[in-house]
């Protein structure tokens, strides 16, 4: 009789960030599961003691070395071809997993057939809701009312919160268009019709991009607050070329408004949208200059 399939393979990317990783890791082995798992790690030439650390203390780990640092979207590809799961979570290095979280999610999957993507609430370090774990399509009014902070006026308006969802009860299980890339399970049917990641995206985006394919293919995204995972974010890694990354941050914007969204709208509002992203990469620049603690992407609490 062959051996039963594994539930879940935990498929994890890591640059430079041994002391997250090894909080991540003990929040995973620390606690029982209930479901059977497999954490499939990926190592972009950190040289920091990662590689000692994980086979010292977590020899069950599979632990790809990578000679320089092939990026996040190719490494997150060789997990997810390396997986052996029924499902595939993609788990960032700086995240702690909540006891009874990898259960909850397996359940969720077995519960809703036409899940092809679904993600747990995602916490901040002080408890609160991680906001961009549940979001709608970035569509030229939402861009706008983010951007602007015009949504922090009116979080409670489905008119100007369209994108972080503020306006929904962070405790209710909801479709959303995409989840978090820190922490989403990914059905393998799903992943066998969508095929990899689009490596084209070098800093973010990537998961809104996976999630709209997703949904191209006729499954159903979720948000599913049952199962809990804190995200320290901006500590895995990404802190050490912030200035680079945070061009990539806003590039990959753009890519991700071409690729997508572009041909629904004409061509005079596609531009003002583009010249805004590189507007907002402007201040973004300007503030990483001035503070000192500076952060590619979006700012977590």
């Amino acid at each position: 009789m062959p051996d039963k399939p594994i539930d879940l393979s935990l498929c994890m990317v890591t640059y430079k960030a041994k002391d997250v990783l090894e909080e991540c890791l003990e929040s995973i082995y620390g606690q029982q599961h209930n479901v059977s798992f497999e954490t499939i790690l990926v190592d972009n030439e950190s040289n920091d003691g990662t590689a000692e650390m994980v086979r010292e203390k977590y020899p069950q780990v599979i632990y790809i070395q990578n000679d320089d640092n092939v990026g996040f979207q190719k490494a997150t590809n060789q997990a997810l071809r390396a997986a052996s799961g029924r499902y595939l979570m993609w788990l960032n290095n700086d995240t702690v997993v909540k006891p009874g979280a990898f259960d909850a999610l397996m359940a969720f999957g077995e519960a809703h057939p036409e899940a092809g993507m679904f993600g747990p609430k995602v916490l901040n370090r002080d408890g609160t809701l991680q906001k961009q774990c549940r979001r709608g399509d970035p569509t030229p009014w939402n861009v706008l009312t983010y951007f602007s902070g015009i949504w922090k006026l009116f979080p409670k308006s489905r008119f100007f919160s369209g994108y972080l969802l503020s306006y929904r009860d962070e405790d209710e299980t909801m479709e959303v268009d995409a989840c978090s890339g820190a922490a989403m399970v990914l059905r393998r049917e799903a992943m066998d019709q969508v095929g990899a990641i689009d490596e084209s995206f070098l800093y973010g985006g990537e998961d809104l991009d996976y999630c709209y394919q997703v949904r191209k293919h006729g499954w159903t995204n979720y948000y599913y607050p049952g199962a809990q995972i804190v995200h320290y974010g901006g500590q895995g890694g990404s802190r050490n070329k912030p200035y680079r990354l945070t061009y990539e941050f806003h590039r990959s914007m753009v890519l991700y408004f071409r690729k997508n969204l572009s041909g629904r709208y004409p061509f005079y509002l596609v531009w003002p949208i583009y010249a805004g992203i590189w507007g907002h990469f402007a201040m973004a620049m300007v503030r990483n200059l001035i503070r000192k603690d500076k952060v590619p992407g979006s700012k977590k609490p």
